[in-house]
């Protein structure tokens, strides 16, 4: 719960539906820019079932399969939620060299998405999320995962492409699942090549390498990560202001974006701006993604040159489509159009 607090006059509130005509301008320029995703590259699949008895082995539900999805996941699901509001995107991470890694290759170039950023290791599987499903709710997930970091060889494979795209890119955006691609030899490189080319480098983190992310434009924490790394529990706005103040000037970055799940988001700037975005979601059916939304809409309209704080309203209305879907959801354009038009 984020209760009131004395401290709260110093947090200016944003009303996101004033700006819907604004937001409803900004929608072309989105399909001006491109935007380089490196991160974790995650296959998700769905197993859809019914459960009409218990197991005579053990006290657990038995599934019975009805159908089943596959869908890309993390960082795929950033490139899949920039691609379906209109902008383009090109994508560095690491499959295995495996059947799995092979069905991500064909989802990218179903998308028309080029695959040289797409590493092969043949020393880790391609990471896997099974999550069933029965009556609309999850019944367990299973992960098949290597987190260890890539090694020196990979890392600089994965540098190499970055470099030889920057000149092709409008921004640069992070996507940090833990599982070993996101070191500190790929974000200070990342971190060279957005400052040489003058765009923003935006990051969705992990809490332990929060440290890594000094002097990005841009970092987009859920308040518990936020929390964790600064060490304290976010449950009203003075503890969301003692950890948003202490993490932009701890880590010196440009700005930080905390989400509050149905709270909405606060955005601090390094200037000392401080702005909460109310949630614009209607129903909260899941939440799988809302982070990559955010993270993948607010660094594409910072690419295309809109400002920070309506980039975040925009991403603020984005994730609230996102969660109103069960599963793994890419927002739409038509999704915010109709929002921004008054439709939704």
């Amino acid at each position: 719960m984020f209760k009131r607090s004395i401290i709260e006059v110093e947090i200016k509130e944003i009303d996101p539906f004033e700006e819907k005509s604004n937001l409803l301008r900004y929608l072309d320029l989105l399909r001006s820019s491109k935007v380089l995703i490196i991160g974790d590259i995650i296959l998700d699949q769905y197993i859809w079932g019914k459960v009409s008895r218990i197991s005579p082995e053990a006290p657990v539900p038995v599934v019975e399969e009805r159908g089943s999805t596959e869908r890309l996941g993390g960082a795929g699901n950033v490139l899949n939620n920039i691609t379906s509001v209109g902008g383009d995107a090109v994508i560095c991470a690491v499959v295995g060299e495996d059947g799995k890694g092979k069905r991500i290759k064909e989802i990218l170039k179903e998308m028309g998405v080029p695959l040289d950023g797409l590493i092969v290791c043949r020393d880790r599987p391609t990471t896997v999320k099974t999550r069933i499903i029965a009556h609309n709710q999850q019944v367990v997930r299973l992960d098949r995962e290597k987190t260890d970091i890539i090694d020196d060889n990979i890392q600089k494979r994965i540098l190499d492409l970055a470099s030889s795209m920057a000149y092709q890119i409008d921004g640069i955006l992070i996507s940090d699942y833990g599982k070993g691609v996101i070191c500190q030899n790929i974000v200070e490189g990342l971190k060279s090549i957005a400052k040489k080319s003058g765009i923003p480098i935006c990051v969705d983190p992990k809490v332990k390498n929060f440290n890594l992310y000094s002097e990005v434009t841009l970092i987009t924490p859920n308040h518990h990560e936020a929390g964790q790394f600064y060490g304290i529990h976010i449950d009203n706005n003075s503890s969301l202001l003692e950890a948003g103040r202490g993490i932009i000037e701890g880590l010196s970055c440009e700005n930080l974006l905390i989400t509050q799940g149905k709270y909405g988001m606060t955005l601090f700037e390094r200037d000392g701006g401080i702005y909460h975005i109310p949630a614009s979601a209607k129903d909260v059916y899941d939440v799988t993604g809302a982070g990559d939304t955010v993270i993948a809409v607010i660094t594409l309209a910072l690419s295309s040159g809109i400002s920070l704080r309506s980039a975040a309203i925009m991403a603020n209305f984005a994730a609230g489509v996102v969660v109103g879907e069960l599963g793994t959801y890419a927002v739409k354009r038509e999704d915010l159009e109709g929002i921004f038009k008054g439709r939704r």
